[in-house]
């Protein structure tokens, strides 16, 4: 079986991070995901509403460096819940629980500058441009790292595959 989810939007205030009895982390917060697809009468384009929930280091990592209206990937499984509300109906919610989560944009990008797009991070903070957050690259470009790899002739016979 499959249970596997990506999606991209922003959210829509700061995430909540709490703790449980036993001192584990949990951030829960909402991405706004616009649909693919404009209306056929040429209106606007819809809006989802996902409830996300992050569990331990990618939950601080959430709470860290993300807040209300920064674009996020979140790569996770989607996971029904059931619950009773204040009048005693029994309700079912959907969310998403995050196994991943990366930067949707760049920060430049985010205060409105011009920068490349999607620098990607994993769940514990880790990035192109060091651990969680964003700094400026090398004024000099970084010497190309040695190849371990051999030039093949263009006969397609050597090909490994």
């Amino acid at each position: 079986m499959l249970n596997h989810i990506v999606i991209m939007g922003r959210l829509t205030r700061d995430p909540e991070l709490r703790r449980t009895g036993t001192g584990v982390a949990v951030t829960s917060f909402r991405v706004a995901v616009d649909r693919d697809f404009a209306p056929k009468d040429g209106g606007e384009r819809e809006t989802d509403f996902i409830d996300v929930t992050a569990w331990r280091q990618t939950g601080e990592f959430v709470s860290r460096y993300f807040q209300k209206g920064s674009m996020i990937v979140v790569s996770g499984r989607l996971q029904m819940r059931n619950w009773t509300d204040k009048d005693g109906n029994k309700r079912t919610s959907a969310e998403i629980v995050a196994d991943n989560v990366y930067f949707g944009e760049s920060k430049r990008s985010a205060e409105g500058g011009s920068g490349g797009n999607s620098y990607g991070s994993n769940s514990y903070g880790s990035s192109a441009y060091g651990a969680g957050g964003y700094s400026a690259p090398a004024a000099s470009p970084a010497p190309a790292p040695a190849s371990d790899f051999a030039m093949l002739d263009d006969d397609d016979a050597q090909l490994p595959f």
